[in-house]
């Protein structure tokens, strides 16, 4: 028995990939030649993952990689075959190429043949859009049809980043990005019918807020015309981001809670941006919401669209029958805020 049939899409299993062993503050610091305690005064993070070799700067992991892994391990949690799989939505600012793109390399990894795949080029931002084109083709479905769904975040940040280089000469808004960023995927499993971890998604929040106001992030590509031009391959105004970004995900975390009638009170978890340690911490005290915080980034990272769904990783486990969590994520680059209301729900009950 299939149970009843639902409009609401529910995550049935996650799954997430870290690449290689963290690099901590110390080994990271030695690289720069700055202070390790300067490094996590500086983002609050304590290690990071990385798919390159500190000493020799050679890749050792793809996106794919590590979005395979993700996706495998999803599957599993989930209870679900490759074969079940009616779709892939793949969420990166980082792929492996502009073509092919990398959602179809990891479909065909996983043996999945004959559905849709889409890929969104975003920040960690992308990773919302990606659960909400997840959410959307799921109540979109005919009422019969019992789909099931692969929602990918992943980015290999430090593909942007040299690591032979003299450190000393770069200039702080490049700099800094050595000391946020990592690597790394995770995955979730959406299905129309509460099965597996059975956490119903109430709402899907994303939107540009953006009109007018500089980016706040820019990541560069080249080609073989203009990769020497002297554009740095990426730059940060944490100026900026440190003044909107609490603003944004206090809005973000009261639209939700207003959007489906919960009160901040009530609410079980919460899933703040992930931008680096420090801010997360400043985030979370400005919020001061009385739930349970559930964070990664200060040993993950700053790992772009792999974050809100290794939150959600992380928070799928904590869940109890009836507890409810908000998850906020801001992008910095042309500023999008996005999040999700989520609720724990019996396996096989109409949630609707």
């Amino acid at each position: 028995m299939n149970g009843p049939r639902t409009s609401v899409p529910h995550i049935a299993g996650t799954g997430a990939a870290l690449p290689g062993d963290p690099v901590d503050n110390e080994s990271l610091a030695r690289l720069l030649g700055a202070s390790a305690r300067w490094i996590e005064d500086f983002t609050g993070n304590q290690a990071r993952h990385f798919a390159t070799d500190l000493a020799t700067g050679d890749s050792s992991l793809t996106l794919t990689d590590l979005c395979e892994e993700a996706a495998d391990a999803a599957l599993a949690d989930a209870g679900v075959d490759p074969g079940e799989i009616g779709f892939i939505v793949l969420g990166t600012a980082t792929p492996d190429h502009l073509m092919p793109a990398t959602v179809n390399l990891v479909a065909d990894r996983l043996g999945i043949d004959q559905v849709p795949t889409y890929q969104l080029q975003s920040g960690c931002a992308g990773a919302i859009q990606a659960l909400d084109t997840g959410c959307r083709l799921l109540r979109d479905a005919d009422a019969d049809d019992d789909l099931t769904g692969l929602v990918i975040g992943g980015d290999i940040c430090n593909k942007h980043f040299a690591l032979q280089q003299d450190f000393q000469r770069l200039p702080p808004n490049q700099l800094v990005n050595y000391m946020l960023f990592g690597d790394g995927a995770a995955a979730a499993v959406l299905s129309r019918r509460p099965r597996g971890h059975a956490v119903a998604v109430r709402r899907v929040l994303q939107r540009f807020v953006g009109l007018g106001r500089p980016p706040g992030q820019v990541i560069e590509w080249f080609g073989a015309a203009d990769r020497d031009d002297g554009r740095p391959p990426a730059g940060e105004d944490y100026k900026a981001i440190e003044e909107y970004v609490p603003q944004l995900a206090e809005e973000i975390v009261r639209e939700l809670a207003e959007s489906v009638g919960w009160s901040l009170g009530e609410l079980h978890h919460l899933l703040p941006p992930q931008l680096s340690g420090r801010m997360t911490r400043h985030i979370v005290e400005r919020l001061d919401v009385p739930a349970h915080e559930v964070s990664c980034v200060a040993t993950t990272g700053n790992n772009g669209n792999a974050l809100p769904l290794l939150q959600l990783d992380r928070l799928m486990p904590l869940m109890r029958e009836g507890e409810r969590a908000l998850c906020a994520a801001v992008e910095s680059s042309k500023w999008l805020k996005g999040g999700l209301a989520l609720e724990k729900v019996p396996v096989g009950a109409d949630a609707a």
